[in-house]
């Protein structure tokens, strides 16, 4: 029988050409005001959202754990080209940028993401399982990237906290090369077996019959071109958030944590519909694969920026953000130590996560 192309949602195939109609019009549509600038936010969130379907279809084709892998290199593209052109454009006034992004994309998906996902997965099947080798690899990698990355800075004595030096920067951003590397290799060729879901755990949708080539290749390529339209709509919108969040009074952290929402959206879905499938191991793959990807290559994608640019970067976190993010890490080993999981693992997560909001926003 003839492959023909999968029906890929029409709105998937329009979303990527529409960003880029917006960023051509951007010089006319300006004019209109508000009504354009509610335009960009919505093609902006369409276009993350189309980008990571696209990568969903890829990663169908190609499989586990492979799969998970593109969707959390997808996403981590997009934040790091955000971080990057909002760094450019905004100079050494976006100096926290990256702690502040990198720091509430971890505690929004350690907390948020891994919290609904045993919450919604504990409410529906009662109690979930996964491979605890894999799990064990990735929060052990995790904790030592976040430690190095956004601890350890506070407490140097070659420059004043929060600051790394530039030799020290360097050093750090190989080390995070270094170990997100030796991760991919454990997850995708060594010890694969660690991070694929048991048969009896899987759910009904996983059975479909993955795309055809044609149409992993049409997605590959709107994935490519979707992704390149939302880096470019997000740093036309980044004055408007940065005026919102001042406009309301709230802390400049915040707008760390919008950015970081904005690109986890599609994500956390995805991670959440597998949950409701009993397929928990996806999940955890999906949101701590997606953690370490950030951090593994942001920061040194922002160090390099840092070093070739002479500015400064802080990297190092206060005392309660620590503990916060130290909290997150020990529950995390916690809740995710034993291979099983309920709803009250998930409620765990969710109140360190309201916590974490509602001391960025009151301080």
């Amino acid at each position: 029988m003839k492959k023909t192309l999968l029906p890929l949602p029409p709105w998937t195939l329009a979303t990527p050409i529409l960003g880029w109609l917006l960023l051509a019009g951007m010089g006319m549509g300006l004019r209109f005001g508000s009504a354009y600038k509610a335009l960009l936010v919505l093609g902006l969130l369409a276009g993350v959202l189309a980008a990571v379907h696209h990568a969903e279809v890829v990663a169908h084709r190609v499989g586990e754990p492979f799969g998970t892998l593109i969707l959390a290199a997808a996403v981590t593209a997009i934040e790091v080209a955000l971080i990057v052109t909002l760094m450019l454009a905004g100079g050494t006034a976006t100096t926290a940028l990256a702690r502040d992004t990198v720091f509430s994309t971890v505690m929004i998906i350690l907390n948020g993401i891994v919290g609904l996902c045993l919450l919604v997965g504990g409410r529906r099947f009662l109690e979930q399982r996964f491979e605890l080798k894999g799990v064990n690899a990735s929060l052990s990698t995790l904790a030592a990237i976040v430690v190095l990355t956004l601890i350890l800075p506070s407490f140097t004595t070659s420059v004043p906290g929060p600051f790394y030096s530039a030799k020290q920067m360097g050093f750090v951003a190989i080390t995070c090369l270094l170990l997100y590397g030796t991760f991919l290799f454990i997850q995708t060729v060594r010890h694969r077996d660690y991070f694929l879901p048991q048969e009896a755990d899987l759910g009904e949708d996983v059975h479909q019959p993955p795309p055809s080539n044609q149409v992993a290749a049409v997605s590959a390529v709107l994935l490519v071109v979707g992704l390149a339209a939302v880096v470019l709509l997000a740093k036309a919108i980044s004055p408007l958030i940065e005026l919102g969040v001042a406009r309301i009074g709230a802390p400049a952290a915040l707008v760390g944590i919008i950015i970081s929402t904005i690109v986890l959206l599609p994500e956390g879905l995805a991670a959440v519909r597998a949950a409701r499938q009993n397929r928990l191991q996806t999940s955890l793959n999906l949101a701590l694969g997606s953690a370490l990807a950030s951090i593994g290559l942001t920061i040194p994608a922002v160090a390099l920026v840092s070093i070739f640019k002479g500015w400064p970067l802080a990297m190092g976190l206060d005392v309660k953000s620590i503990i916060l993010l130290v909290l997150s890490l020990f529950v995390s080993i916690l809740s995710l130590g034993t291979g099983r999981t309920t709803i009250l693992q998930g409620v765990v997560h969710l109140v360190i996560f309201a916590t974490y909001l509602f001391m960025t926003i009151f301080p």
